[in-house]
């Protein structure tokens, strides 16, 4: 597949987001007076799939191991900078206001961080006219072109998985401790800015507790509940307990 594209800076691409961050931008996005929200997921693992699994070592990699009551599971946690509207960097005339200093998952745009997920110009929020014909190739024969964007894409992967240790410490600093599974949803926490600033600065200096912290299957679906309750999970159906400290953002 070939795919060529400009951006026209219609800003669409800037609205409405969690917008996924490493552990170093988070903390510059939180210094500079906006929201992180913790998003988790997790899937069972009772065992290691076969080495040929590019999918399973594709979400090891960036997981990290957990026990939801006697099943072995791996968690995804995603540190994302939430925001209603305009997100908060965005100018007036719709430049971005540290450009220069534009989170990896920015400057990769429209491109995707997965391997296992195809761009497709319908599913992205820029106007057709970003995709014409004759614009700057970025797609040939479906690789990238652009050897700029090809090595962000590398590196923001490998800070994916170089940041699980800390997103871990994370977790377990703030009591954070429910995830949705993977493919249905996500549990999405939303700390206070001080609170996770400090857990985000302990976690980075501070090593690993010992201790397994125990974490908890949350499901909008019965059959997913029971399935995970006959295997020995820990898991509950998602309700409105607004005492819950978290919310579910189902698929």
């Amino acid at each position: 597949m070939d795919v060529d594209f400009e951006c026209t800076m219609c800003g669409k691409c800037c609205h409405d987001l969690r917008l996924p961050l490493t552990v170093t931008e988070a903390l510059a996005w939180l210094e500079r007076g906006n929201d992180v929200q913790i998003l988790c997921d997790a899937s069972p693992w009772p065992e290691e799939p076969p080495q040929q699994n590019l999918h399973a070592a594709h979400r090891r990699r960036r997981s990290f191991a957990a026990v939801s009551g006697s099943l072995s599971a791996r968690v995804v946690v995603i540190l994302a900078g939430a925001y209603q509207g305009a997100c908060p960097n965005l100018l007036p005339d719709m430049r971005c206001g540290i450009y220069e200093r534009r989170p990896l998952v920015c400057r990769i745009y429209p491109a995707e961080v997965s391997p296992f997920i195809e761009l497709t110009p319908g599913q992205k929020a820029c106007p057709p006219d970003a995709w014409r014909s004759g614009l700057s190739p970025l797609l040939r024969s479906g690789k990238l072109v652009d050897s700029d964007i090809t090595r962000m894409v590398q590196l923001l992967r490998d800070v994916d998985a170089s940041d699980i240790s800390i997103k871990q410490r994370v977790c377990r600093f703030l009591g954070v401790d429910s995830a949705a599974v993977w493919n249905e949803g996500f549990v999405v926490y939303s700390p206070n800015r001080v609170d996770l600033v400090t857990a985000l600065h302990r976690a980075i200096n501070e090593p690993m507790m010992p201790g397994v912290q125990p974490w908890h299957f949350i499901s909008d679906r019965q059959m997913t509940v029971e399935a995970l309750l006959s295997v020995g999970a820990s898991s509950t159906l998602v309700t409105a307990d607004k005492n819950a400290g978290f919310e579910y953002l189902g698929f």
